[in-house]
């Protein structure tokens, strides 16, 4: 028996300096980027190392490859990015030329948004288009209450608060945290928020966290509103407040890239630090046995 191939789809992230003008071009559709901006964006990819998201994904990829086998459903795994190479469409022609004729698509984010998962889903109807590729979708929009994904996120949570065990005792809040979008959403019915929200209460209540928030971070650069709180207001006012641990639980990321390693261990971090508060967050999930385990559970669901 044939089994439904996989496409996982992620924002993409630029594998040299010299191409960061063109995938802000592409991530700006179509409109240039200043060299302020590209210099700017030059930096944090400098300070990290460059981006680990490609090598990453394609490694969530592998994982997921032998946990499908492992299950007795084996399916071939593919990658796209939606904004650098290998893209969207990239994966498409590859699929089409394997003979793939039917699929489950995911993106790499558990939450929903129009901004977000809905352009993947743009980028995927155009794919095939361009293609000409006759391959039938399972598109998951999201995948925020699959059970092994709350038992990974638990995990990754008690495992960082058992750092500070036996240390003196300091006021702690821990923030969970996703990446802010334009606050329009909210007058179009998005889900996003509401989404987020509920997967913090409900990890809360696991845990049992009396004490915890939800922050949004990395917003973009244009004037319009953006949703908050945005961590860098928060934390000033949490030290303020008598606070000098944080712990933040990115869940609306699955692996690490710019927004973690920059947004978070960097300047997050030397934020707080500069308040007298001890930043530290919850490992990403990465190749966490429970997280490939939930994106298996969401793939044989959504090829039913």
């Amino acid at each position: 028996m044939t089994h439904p191939a996989v496409l996982l789809m992620a924002y993409g992230t630029v594998s040299s300096m010299d191409d960061m003008a063109a995938y802000l071009l592409d991530i700006r559709e179509g409109r240039p980027p200043s060299p302020e901006l590209v210099l700017e964006m030059q930096r944090h990819y400098e300070a990290i190392g460059g981006s680990p998201l490609l090598r990453l994904a394609e490694a969530q990829a592998r994982a997921l490859e032998a946990e499908l086998a492992r299950r007795g459903r084996p399916a071939p795994v593919f990658t796209g990015m939606r904004h650098w190479t290998p893209r969207i469409r990239d994966a498409v022609a590859a699929m089409n030329a394997a003979g793939v004729t039917e699929a489950v698509a995911l993106v790499l984010a558990p939450h929903f948004s129009s901004l977000s998962i809905g352009r993947y889903r743009k980028r995927l109807d155009e794919a095939l288009a361009e293609t000409g590729a006759k391959i039938r979708f399972h598109v998951v929009e999201s995948w925020w209450e699959q059970p092994r994904l709350f038992e990974a996120f638990e995990r990754r949570i008690r495992d960082a608060l058992a750092r500070w065990e036996g240390a003196p005792p300091a006021r702690t809040r821990v923030l969970f945290s996703a990446h802010s979008l334009p606050a329009r959403i909210k007058a179009m019915g998005d889900p996003y928020e509401d989404q987020l929200l509920a997967h913090a209460k409900a990890l809360a209540q696991r845990v049992g966290l009396a004490d915890w928030m939800f922050v949004f971070q990395s917003a973009g650069a244009s004037p319009e509103p953006w949703l908050g709180p945005a961590i860098e207001d928060v934390i000033p006012r949490l030290a303020a407040e008598g606070y000098r641990r944080l712990l933040v639980v990115p869940t609306g990321f699955v692996c690490d890239h710019v927004e973690i390693l920059y947004d978070l261990d960097l300047e997050a971090k030397a934020l707080a630090a500069e308040h007298g508060i001890e930043l530290a967050r919850t490992e990403s999930m990465n190749t966490f046995p429970p997280f490939i385990a939930a994106l298996a559970d969401t793939v044989l669901a959504a090829a039913k």
